[in-house]
């Protein structure tokens, strides 16, 4: 039982100064965390039961799945990931550290490499395959903007899982099993989300999908079509285009367009000098960056920006990505600040990629590649060769469906998990084969599937809060039934009590509001506040032989007669 007179919590009234999301402020103003530095928290009582009630409904899925769930060390060598090439490519990312004689280690940010070398100490076989499995392990990643408290941390726990197969059908059967147990996970956890096609990003694979929570202040965006069903992350949003079919452009153009430095006064220079009709839509940006050290130009129509975050989505192995400053104009003299265009990307040394709605054929106003000039007609295919498509720009409700071209709708989430096929990526690094059943070495293909345990707590209240506090389904809830006892006899006290002892017999998790020293506004405050979700009130309805009991979700009140009361909520709290 949670006796509040000795429970190690304090409510707080104010909002933390730190505090931008709903459930930032209201786990720390309920009590369940505190922070310990940027990105780092403490799980007081509370906290840590919801967590670990997340935990185990987690296991408890995964394990009905047939997984199997290790163990592995947070602090880890390097050598295993020097061998897959992660030291150096996680970047900044990484915590990295040296012991006392000065070998290298890292605090594990994700364990495919630990979960391969496990299977390869123990299995050489097809007959030991296929296998899944599984651990609930604390997380680290350096985030350079640590934010939204518990949602975006740099210490998180985490369920990481893989499957191990002798094939690709193999691996394809695994991930269903791993979707369906998804599936099941967050239902039982009381969420709302949407799974959507997404990239893989720097973990490699294939087929790739993410579990969103949708929510108004959630990092992630997507894009849902309403008519067939299509839900995919921005950054796997496929643009539909159709090929040029206009007529042939005439020969280039160059014009004067001084103190044009935007794309707005570019348009109104335009419009007065060929002519009214001219949009954003007509102008090409060349988007400047420097990828990994390496100058690169990014095509995307004047309406739209470059979506960093998009791009470096699909620029597989690109890990810094930043946008040209004053000091790289300078090493790179022949680009002209304000007026670039693609038609001398070659000789300027640039690699080109362009946004699927450049396409070829198409012809644009550009920069001249001179100061205070820029140029009509330029075309793909003519005038310029792009290195690569690439999806860049922002995308915007209204955008057609790939599927069915029906304009999308955009909506943001909180990621909650993320499943994809690695494929044979980290078995090779690593050397993990099996004998087949023909006696010949194969390379093992594998499977890697994520869910945020921690940040699950921070979306489920997002999703659940209300105006007076957080409002917990009851699986995930640190108590199934919050009971406030108010007066000052002893009898409400003791009546409380008793029940709250009753309640327990049958099964059910109680908190016991008990304190004597709080008024009975304040211990109302608290227990809309916690979210419990359920309030059993005694106090004043005993001069007439009822207690008071509310659903928290619904504000629903009821006044039940002491007879009968302890069995009408236990009816009423178990089915719920």
């Amino acid at each position: 039982m949670l006796r509040m007179s000795t429970l190690l919590l304090r409510t707080l009234r104010d909002d933390p100064a730190d505090a931008e999301v709903a459930s930032h402020k209201l786990l720390v103003r309920a009590g369940y965390v505190r922070r310990v530095a940027a990105g780092i928290y403490a799980w007081l009582p509370l906290g840590y039961i919801t967590l670990r009630n997340i935990e185990r409904i987690v296991r408890e899925e995964m394990d009905a799945a047939g997984f199997q769930e290790v163990h592995f060390p947070a602090l880890l060598p390097r050598e295993p990931y020097e061998t897959t090439n992660r030291w150096s490519e996680y970047g900044s990312d990484l915590f990295r550290l040296q012991d006392r004689r000065g070998n290298d280690y890292l605090l594990g940010p994700t364990h495919e490499e630990m979960f391969t070398l496990m299977v390869k100490g123990e299995y050489s076989s097809y007959k030991d395959l296929p296998l899944s499995i599984y651990q609930i392990q604390t997380k680290y990643r350096d985030e350079t903007r640590p934010r939204s408290g518990i949602i975006r941390g740099r210490e998180f726990v985490m369920k990481d899982s893989y499957s191990f197969d002798l094939d690709d059908a193999g691996l394809a059967v695994s991930y269903d099993k791993h979707r369906v147990a998804y599936e099941k996970t967050f239902s039982r956890l009381g969420m709302n989300y949407n799974i959507v096609s997404a990239v893989s990003g720097a973990m490699g694979g294939s087929r790739s999908e993410e579990f969103l929570a949708p929510c108004p202040t959630g990092e992630d965006t997507y894009v849902l079509c309403e008519k067939c069903g299509y839900a995919a992350n921005v950054e796997a949003m496929v643009t539909k285009v159709a090929a040029y079919s206009g007529d042939a452009p005439a020969a280039m153009d160059v014009f004067d367009s001084p103190n044009t430095p935007t794309i707005d006064s570019l348009v109104d220079l335009l419009n007065s000098t060929f002519g009214p009709g001219h949009t954003a839509s007509d102008t090409l940006k060349n988007v400047l960056l420097v990828a990994d050290g390496k100058a690169i130009s990014v095509l995307v129509p004047g309406d739209r920006e470059v979506d960093l975050k998009r791009l470096q989505a699909n620029l597989p192995g690109v890990q810094e990505l930043r946008l040209f400053e004053d000091a790289d104009f300078a090493q790179h003299p022949g680009l002209v600040k304000g007026y670039v265009g693609p038609q001398d990307a070659k000789k300027l040394g640039l690699t080109l990629y362009a946004d699927p709605r450049v396409v070829i054929g198409s012809h644009w106003i550009t920069g001249a590649n001179q100061r205070d000039k820029h140029v009509r007609f330029v075309t793909h295919g003519r005038d310029f060769a792009i290195d690569a498509f690439i999806e860049s720009a922002e995308v915007k409700a209204g955008d057609l469906c790939p599927e069915c071209a029906t304009p999308v709708i955009i909506d943001r989430a909180i990621e909650i998990g993320h499943i994809f096929q690695l494929g044979r990526k980290y078995a090779e690094a690593l050397d993990l084969t099996v004998l087949d059943k023909d006696g010949k070495s194969k390379v093992v293909t594998m499977g890697s599937y994520g869910i945020g345990v921690s940040r699950a707590v921070a979306a489920i209240a997002e999703q659940t809060y209300d105006e007076m506090g957080l409002c917990w389904p009851r699986e995930v809830a640190p108590a199934d039934i919050h009971i406030v006892a108010t007066g000052k006899d002893d009898e409400p006290f003791n009546v409380a009590e008793k029940f709250a002892h009753d309640l327990e017999a049958a099964g059910l998790r109680v908190m016991l509001d008990d304190r004597r020293d709080a008024s009975p506004g304040v211990k109302f405050k608290d227990a809309e506040l916690i979210g419990i979700p359920f309030i059993m009130v005694v106090g004043k309805g005993l001069a007439d032989g009822k207690v008071e009991f509310r659903d928290r979700k619904s504000g629903e009140k009821s006044e039940f007669a002491l007879a009968s009361a302890l069995a009408t909520i236990i009816s009423t709290v178990t089915q719920a």
